[in-house]
């Protein structure tokens, strides 16, 4: 029997393991997608950063920031924290 993780889908410590589906900023933006280079220039992509699940233009922690965030697709916002979910403590 192969037992498979469950993607994180909730904040846990500082959210480098988080891999839901959250592609919003906390004031609303929406996520650019972390293969674009357009409206923001950058180089967190998902090649420079192969474990970090950069797919999409999810919510993402690749750099040990304090909560995952996203490039935004606003041209006057580079980026934002997104408003995870904190994960249940049992």
């Amino acid at each position: 029997m192969v037992v498979t993780e469950e993607p994180q889908k909730c904040l846990s410590g500082n959210g480098e393991d988080y891999r839901g589906k959250i592609g919003v900023t906390v004031s609303g933006n929406t996520c650019q997608r972390w293969s674009a280079q357009f409206p923001h220039k950058h180089g967190r992509t998902p090649e420079s950063y192969p474990c970090k699940a950069l797919e999409e233009n999810y919510c993402r922690n690749p750099d040990g920031e304090i909560k995952p965030w996203c490039y935004t697709t606003n041209s006057t916002t580079r980026w934002e924290y997104c408003n995870i979910p904190k994960a249940a403590i049992m």
